[in-house]
């Protein structure tokens, strides 16, 4: 279905790097007049993550149906070293409230209902709208037109969300902590570590179990250069390259890396221009939201960075050579969309964040919503993967890994 990073490849065109790097150039010199060297560091940093999980494929919504479906646990494997290299560098600086000088903090939210039932609608959108936050954005960027319609409905429910989060965000919760700082660096990093070696171990386990041996990984003649300018990567290069672009991220934002916050910010402007009062609901009388409601978009680091994700995807698919757009696109599959990104919207504001916000730097941020997020998601993507054929009659029940 739509984008895979095995696909076979069309003759090289020059026409999409090309526009990829001018919108890149033109967006960069704009947000260096408009909102200073910071706001274009970022787009460019934006870029560097799309082609990265464009070219490594590092989809989380493949990887979990992969698992699930086959017992094949690359994917997931791959997500735990992410998530491993990722709180080795996060933990100290968290710790110590800096990096490169600068203040900076984590992505720690409350652990209680609103998430449990967010993230478990989360799992079941990313299955049926064909990707998560940061695969809906890299599959556009790399020409998927169907999921096109999952980030319109995403950003649908998103705002949605906006407007009944008060009353989500007060049902009984645990109070936002972060172990880094209730635990301290050391204790935290085992603990962390530990689980991560505890969750690869049982992908070992059972894909050895269901086929005797672990699937060999990609293997291609083509030289390291090439291949690291046209893809595919090896998901370890894509696991390295996601931590350490999230580390940078964290230093030039002052945060982790996060994506759907600004899906909410777009639908709500939208509806403010069209003459809605979204300035008073409670979600968006928050003093950052109402800021960012009130400040034009190019001053939102999540509208820049998620910019700079699609047109880096963008320039990865043209030099792939894999960018050929179609707008074939069944009505179940077309369906499974709509439905898909509302719960995708819906359920990422009620979970404070995707999984990306909420997950990778949830967890890099040693943050106990995290870990409550990746059980609940990946109970929604169960319910998820046996909702599928609905929708994608013939699907192959054992998929390869792709984007979406």
């Amino acid at each position: 279905m739509g984008f895979s990073a095995t696909a076979m490849p069309q003759p090289r065109r020059l026409g999409a790097p090309l526009l990829a790097l001018i919108l890149l150039l033109a967006g960069g010199w704009f947000l260096e007049v408009q909102a200073g060297l910071r706001q274009m560091l970022l787009l460019l940093l934006g870029a560097a993550l799309g082609l990265t999980l464009y070219h490594a494929a590092f989809g989380f919504t493949s990887a979990w149906r992969v698992f699930i479906n086959d017992r094949r646990g690359a994917g997931l494997r791959a997500q735990m070293v992410m998530l491993a290299l990722a709180v080795v560098l996060f933990f100290p600086a968290l710790s110590a409230g800096s990096l490169f000088g600068n203040p900076v903090s984590g992505l720690v939210a409350p652990a209680g209902v609103s998430v449990v039932f967010g993230a478990f609608i989360f799992g079941i959108g990313m299955q049926l709208g064909g990707g998560c936050a940061s695969g809906t954005l890299f599959t556009v960027g790399g020409g998927n037109a169907r999921m096109l319609v999952t980030l319109l409905f995403f950003i649908v429910g998103s705002v949605t969300a906006t407007h009944h989060a008060d009353w989500w965000f007060a049902l009984p919760a645990f109070p936002a902590t972060s172990i880094v700082h209730a635990w301290g660096v050391v204790p935290a990093l085992v603990a962390s570590l530990g689980l991560f070696a505890v969750i690869a171990a049982i992908t070992v386990i059972l894909e050895r179990r269901r086929h005797g041996a672990l699937q060999a990984p990609l293997d291609t003649q083509r030289q390291v250069s090439k291949r690291f300018v046209r893809g595919p990567w090896p998901l370890l290069w894509g696991a390295v390259a996601l931590a350490l672009l999230n580390y940078a991220t964290l230093a030039l934002a002052g945060r982790p890396w996060g994506i759907t916050s600004a899906f909410a910010l777009w639908g709500a402007k939208t509806l403010s221009a069209l003459g809605v009062e979204v300035s008073q609901w409670v979600f968006w009388q928050a003093p950052a939201n109402a800021k960012a409601l009130a400040s034009p978009l190019w001053q939102d680091i999540t509208t820049v960075m998620d910019i700079g994700i699609v047109l880096g995807a963008l320039l990865a698919a043209g030099l792939a050579g894999r960018f050929a757009p179609s707008l074939k696109i069944p009505l179940p599959s077309l369906i499974a969309a709509v439905i898909g990104g509302l719960l995708l919207g819906y359920g990422s504001r009620l979970a404070y964040g995707c999984n990306i916000g909420a997950y990778f730097s949830g967890i890099a941020s040693g943050s106990l919503h995290g870990w409550l997020w990746l059980v609940a998601a990946y109970l929604g993507n169960v319910v998820g993967v046996r909702l599928r054929p609905v929708f994608f009659a013939g699907e192959r029940r054992a998929d390869t890994l792709t984007g979406c």
